[in-house]
C-alpha cells in the first residue's frame, strides 16, 4: 500500500502476542512495518500465532520467537534474531509486564523478585539490546502504568518495579539522542484487558472505571494511535512518559 509511514522499517513488540501488543503488532504492520512478535510461555504460542498469519494475510510480514524477557541472554537472542532476519531494527516496543495487588506486610522475597524481574529488569535490558541494535533515528516505546502516578495502596511491587524504567528511559534517551534515537513510556490507565481483572474484585473494578475523569477503564484501541504517533511523527518526544488514562491519575 502507498503511503505508508513505517515502509521498510522493523519493528520488535515484546509481549506482542495478544491484548495491547497484540494490536500494536497489527497496527504497526498496517503501516509498513515488518514485526517480530516476542511471546514468553507455551500457552501464548497460538496467540502469536494467530498474529503473525493476521498480518501475514493481510499482505505484512512477521514472525514469533519465544523467549522470557527476564533472561539477558533471551533478550539478546530476540534482538539478534529480528536483525538476522530482517537485516535492521528500526523500532522496539517492549509490553511485557506482570500485575501483583496484594497488601505490603504480605508481599514475600519471591514475589518481590518475581515482580521486578518482569517489570524492571526486563525493561532495562530490552532498553539496553535496542540501544546496541536500533538504526539511527530508531524508536523505542516502554509500556508502564498509570499507577507511577497515583497515591495508593496494595500496588507496592507492580508500580514500585515499574517506577525505575521512568529513570532508565531518561537515561537512554539522553545516551541515545547523539543516533536521534527517541525513547519513551507509555502510562495507561487500568485496562480492559484479561491482564487487568484477576487481581481485582467487583468493587474495586467498579472503583477503577469511575475514577478516570472522562469514565470507564481504558481501552487498547485508545492506546495503540499514541504508540504509533510515538514511531511515526512523534520523534520530537523523548525521555518521556505519556500519561493515557483518561484523567485517571496526574502528576
Amino acid at each position: 500500500m502507498p503511503n505508508q509511514p513505517l515502509q521498510d522499517k522493523v519493528a520488535i513488540i515484546g509481549g506482542g502476542a495478544k491484548n495491547l501488543g497484540g494490536l500494536i503488532s497489527r497496527d504497526l504492520a498496517a503501516a509498513g512495518a515488518k514485526i517480530v512478535i516476542n511471546f514468553n510461555s507455551d500457552g501464548t504460542k497460538a496467540a502469536a500465532d494467530a498474529t503473525v498469519a493476521a498480518i501475514e494475510a493481510a499482505g505484512g510480514q512477521a514472525f514469533a520467537l519465544q523467549g522470557d524477557l527476564t533472561r539477558v541472554a533471551e533478550v539478546e537472542r530476540l534482538f539478534a534474531e529480528a536483525k538476522a532476519r530482517f537485516g535492521r531494527v528500526d523500532i522496539a516496543v517492549n509490553t511485557a509486564g506482570k500485575v501483583l495487588k496484594k497488601p505490603f506486610v504480605e508481599t514475600t522475597e519471591a514475589e518481590y523478585d518475581d515482580m521486578f524481574a518482569v517489570n524492571s529488569k526486563a525493561a532495562y535490558f530490552f532498553l539496553r539490546e535496542a540501544g546496541k541494535t536500533l538504526e539511527d533515528g530508531g524508536r523505542i516505546v516502554t509500556i508502564v502504568t498509570s499507577l507511577l502516578a497515583a497515591f495508593t495502596g496494595l500496588y507496592s511491587t507492580y508500580a514500585g518495579a515499574k517506577a525505575p524504567v521512568e529513570h532508565f528511559t531518561r537515561a537512554a534517551a539522553k545516551e541515545f539522542g547523539a543516533r536521534k534515537i527517541s525513547v519513551n513510556n507509555v502510562g495507561p490507565g487500568p485496562m480492559d484487558t484479561p491482564f487487568f481483572y484477576p487481581a481485582e474484585t467487583p468493587d474495586s473494578v467498579a472503583y477503577h472505571s469511575s475514577a478516570s475523569a472522562l469514565g470507564g477503564l481504558t481501552r487498547i484501541e485508545e492506546i495503540v494511535p499514541i504508540v504509533r504517533f510515538l514511531v511515526t511523527e512523534g520523534s520530537w518526544i523523548t525521555g518521556q512518559t505519556l500519561f493515557a488514562n483518561g484523567g485517571y491519575a496526574t502528576r
